[in-house]
């Protein structure tokens, strides 16, 4: 008889002196490299200031646990590692390591300024810009313009068509998705593109049935449809495979994939081309 096993978890104290995006995005990819482990944030965002390094202090002292930090300001990160000293708690600069190797490489000195990622620059236009379209351009709307999209997200309901539009909308992608609904006829707009590519996505039956269900569940609607009907939902991916192999799009298969995986994989097909594969 095999025991279940129990999880470890641990206080992880993340400190930046920027939104915290970065260090969040790293510490749950090493956490994710060890099975059964759960770290209980503390997220530290924007501390610049002494005062706001005392109260973080003050909560690491009362939860010991990692601590990891992206502070650029001298004095504060000499503040910080002082404080950990004192208090025996590791504190780890999380950027350190790939800093000094490009430092290395380059032959130049580091910037000290301030959340330098985050500068209201024109990348940062182009992420608001297509951000605006991927919400305009969701479920089918704004089709008459579909050819000012870098991608056409093409799928059944539920094949998280808009998350992963709003995703790379992050990225700086113009993303649109037009759902294939059995009772409405494909726009020709979305058959007529040339030059803008697009993506179909597919799913296996049984799993996309398990995520209508859980949505029907949230809206409180238990009666039987045609929407989670086992022979209809197949039908609706056979007919969605037939259109996409006509039409010579290529193809991402959602089964198994995150929201992330997902954008990273259409971010590929942007790259290196229009391959037509099943990208499980």
């Amino acid at each position: 008889m095999t025991h279940p096993r129990i999880a470890t978890y641990f206080h992880l104290h993340l400190v930046s002196d920027s939104t915290g995006e970065t260090l969040n995005a790293m510490a749950r990819a090493v956490c994710a490299r060890f099975d059964d482990v759960l770290p209980i944030e503390h997220i530290y965002a924007l501390v610049r200031s002494r005062r706001q390094l005392d109260r973080a202090l003050a909560d690491i002292e009362s939860a010991p646990g990692l601590v990891i930090h992206t502070i650029v300001d001298a004095e504060l990160r000499a503040a910080l590692e002082d404080g950990c000293r004192r208090l025996e708690i590791a504190c780890i600069a999380a950027l350190d390591p790939l800093v000094s190797a490009v430092q290395r490489y380059l032959g130049l000195a580091t910037s000290t300024r301030v959340g330098a990622q985050h500068a209201l620059d024109h990348d940062y236009f182009n992420r608001m810009d297509a951000l605006n379209y991927a919400i305009g351009h969701d479920d089918g709307q704004g089709g008459q313009d579909l050819e000012q999209a870098d991608v056409v997200l093409v799928g059944v309901s539920r094949t998280s068509k808009t998350p992963t539009c709003i995703y790379l909308a992050h990225r700086g992608v113009r993303a649109a998705n037009v759902p294939l609904v059995p009772s409405r006829p494909i726009p020709d707009k979305l058959l007529q593109l040339k030059n803008t590519l697009v993506v179909g996505l597919t799913i296996s039956p049984d799993r996309l049935i398990q995520i209508r269900r859980n949505r029907l569940l949230s809206l409180k609607e238990n009666r039987t449809s045609a929407y989670i009907d086992v022979d209809n939902v197949r039908e609706e991916i056979v007919q969605a495979r037939r259109l996409y192999e006509r039409q010579g799009w290529p193809v991402i298969d959602v089964t198994r994939r995150s929201v992330e995986e997902t954008a990273a994989a259409v971010m590929n097909l942007l790259t290196s081309g229009r391959q037509v594969d099943i990208l499980g």
